[in-house]
């Protein structure tokens, strides 16, 4: 039976601002978005992340997303914050206070702005202010950035925190928090922070001599909003999750969105990862010549003992698919972060996608299925980082972790990291003491499968004993790792892996599960998808639509998703990409419940919105209302 039995009121999913249609001006406090459109190497960034992390500051609940061209300058950026008291991150569809920077997209992002919103503009843009619904408020840019004692070469810079500073006024943001921010941002460099508080100075003072407030837009220090936590990006924070998890091999090639992740190991490993007494390094990073040579090197450095690593995206996972293969048949542990992008081909380098997840979990020519973990927060990106490699030691396999380019790139705020509860796993490792007693039982094979959870016993070179060592092959081998023909060889060894991937269902971290009782309807997740997610169900729960939700945190499927699909009438899965590939999963291991298991597929390149899923979700319901009318009046 449908969910959406009651008239639901279209009208009130339409608009996303508290303050839309409002006549008067109530206040509207720490509740709205902001959207600054600029140029590509304007340096609105720094105005940006300072601005985000002044109110981040202040207590406020904040998320910054970047939404920048592929070019190197020149092509229209976005930039958003949103703002929440209730703790919501996802992006809003339409931002409440739009800064217009940018003449080429001015006439777009004045018709974007949400109703009973605000436009700040240059005063030398000819902008078209007739729309009764909006607030303008034109600021002297060129002015200001001209009087400010800033070389000429970066007035154009500086002049992005006009705009902060007019903000700052108008919104009632404390001049203190931004001078914070910009010491931050400068790591405590007293130059360039002058240079910009000048600017943001004389903004506000500006403001306050010229503008007449009438918006009701407004912030205020919440106390204990943001207590406790810290802001990072997914990338950084996969980044140090490897160090503390002992990374000692990174090979990577430079490929938007990931390249950030190699350099901040490249960052933080001299810092934390070197030998106190001699001196030297006990890491090493490659820049390899393309993405092959990236994860060859990772694969035979894996095969050492190492604990090692690469990062990319979707194009550098195409060229990878051989050397996956490889680590899966050879039974060599590595770690492979796809930071996801728009394809195919080329695609949009510079947009976030979930398109990669069908390619991955079966990457590698012939039966292949790969182990996958989906973090679905900064936080998981840290822990993360290191069970990738127990995973992978222990289950002797490539491990690849698919964030996003929101996810990764992107600043968001988080609780401090855990530190790993555990040892390091290394797996079924084999000292020459070990080699000793096994040779008096049949002797050292490399893939027997001992204990039924087709995971043999490896050694490690240099391992001192002669029976120790073996050879890694792709081609088909029989357990004593000898090249071998035998069909019986080839099936015993298939049959093998597909234990090996049974097993690890019971490894992979189990999803996060959110059961309500009585709702018929399930949610299913995974990735950046989730802050919509979660604003969508308060959406839809005011609505009187309850719903249970389960956040996807890896591949193969647990038996927990087996029990939350059959509990409920239809489940929805929720996610980035055009083609439903968590759904095409989600059927194919679960035949007798592919009935159950429906699509809110959406790809256009921006972060998902809460506002799209309750559409989509309300519009679904509707059509099986309708569908279960017609057969009743049959």
């Amino acid at each position: 039976m449908a969910i959406l039995e009651a008239q639901v009121d279209h009208q009130a999913l339409k608009s996303e601002s508290p303050g839309a249609g409002r006549t008067s001006p109530e206040a509207i406090v720490n509740d709205f978005s902001i959207m600054v459109a600029t140029k590509n190497g304007s340096g609105s960034q720094t105005s940006n992340t300072v601005l985000l992390r002044a109110l981040f500051k202040m207590g406020i609940p904040v998320s910054g997303k970047n939404l920048f061209p592929s070019n190197i300058q020149g092509l229209p950026t976005w930039y958003t914050i949103r703002l929440s008291k209730k703790g919501y991150l996802a992006r809003r569809g339409r931002p409440e206070i739009t800064v217009i920077m940018n003449p080429a997209t001015a006439l777009e992002d004045l018709a974007g702005t949400e109703p009973g919103g605000v436009v700040l503009y240059p005063d030398d843009l000819k902008l078209p202010t007739d729309r009764k619904d909006i607030t303008f408020y034109p600021m002297p840019v060129k002015k200001i950035s001209r009087e400010a004692d800033a070389p000429t070469n970066l007035r154009s810079y500086v002049a992005n925190f006009v705009y902060v500073g007019v903000l700052a006024h108008l919104l009632g943001v404390d001049s203190f928090d931004i001078e914070l921010a910009l010491h931050f941002h400068f790591k405590g460099k007293a130059k360039p922070v002058k240079m910009n508080m000048d600017v943001f100075r004389a903004s506000r003072v500006w403001a306050e001599e010229h503008l007449t407030k009438s918006d009701p837009f407004r912030v205020e220090t919440l106390d204990g909003g943001t207590a406790g936590h810290i802001m990072i990006d997914g990338n950084t924070a996969a980044a140090l999750g490897a160090i503390y998890g002992g990374v000692s091999f990174a090979a990577w090639y430079p490929i938007t969105p990931a390249t950030s992740l190699a350099d901040a190991l490249d960052f933080y490993l001299p810092q934390l990862r070197m030998n106190k007494e001699t001196g030297e390094r006990t890491y090493t990073i490659i820049q390899a010549e393309d993405e092959l040579a990236a994860l060859g090197m990772v694969i035979g450095a894996g095969w050492m003992g190492v604990r090692a690593m690469t990062s990319t995206s979707g194009r550098g996972i195409s060229l990878m698919a051989e050397f996956a293969g490889l680590g899966y048949c050879a039974a060599v542990p590595a770690v492979v972060w796809d930071i996801q992008r728009m394809g195919p081909s080329t695609g949009l380098p510079t947009r976030v996608s979930q398109g990669d997840l069908l390619f991955v979990y079966f990457l590698g020519h012939g039966d292949t299925r790969q182990v996958v973990l989906l973090p679905g927060s900064v936080h998981e990106c840290f822990e993360f980082g290191w069970k990738a490699f127990d995973l992978a030691e222990r289950l002797q396999t490539p491990v690849f972790v698919l964030s996003d380019l929101d996810l990764g790139m992107n600043q968001w705020m988080t609780e401090p990291f855990d530190y790993p509860d555990r040892k390091m796993d290394r797996g079924k490792v084999l000292s020459a003491e070990d080699v000793s007693k096994v040779s008096q039982n049949g002797g050292f094979q490399r893939y027997k499968d001992l204990d039924g959870d087709g995971i043999g016993r490896r050694t490690l070179p240099g391992t001192d004993h002669p029976l120790a060592a073996w050879f890694a092959r792709g081609t088909g081998h029989n357990e004593r790792a000898v090249y071998s023909e035998r069909p019986d060889d080839w099936e015993a060894n298939m049959a093998r892996l597909m234990r090996k991937h049974e097993t690890a269902r019971t490894m992979v971290p189990e999803p996060v599960v959110d059961r309500v009782e009585g709702a018929q309807i399930g949610l299913i997740a995974f990735g950046s998808a989730d802050p919509a997610v979660e604003e969508a169900r308060d959406r839809l729960k005011s609505l009187g639509v309850e719903t249970s939700y389960l956040r996807l945190r890896a591949l193969p499927l647990t038996s927990a998703v087996k029990e939350f699909v059959a509990a409920h009438e239809r489940v929805y899965v929720v996610e980035l990409n055009t083609d439903a590939q968590l759904q095409k999963i989600l059927r194919m291991e679960l035949p007798e419940h592919a009935v159950r298991i429906h699509s809110l597929s959406h790809s256009d390149g921006l972060p998902l919105t809460a506002r799209w899923i309750t559409e989509a979700l309300v519009n679904r319901e509707a059509s099986v209302n309708e569908l279960e009318t017609n057969k009743r009046m049959r």
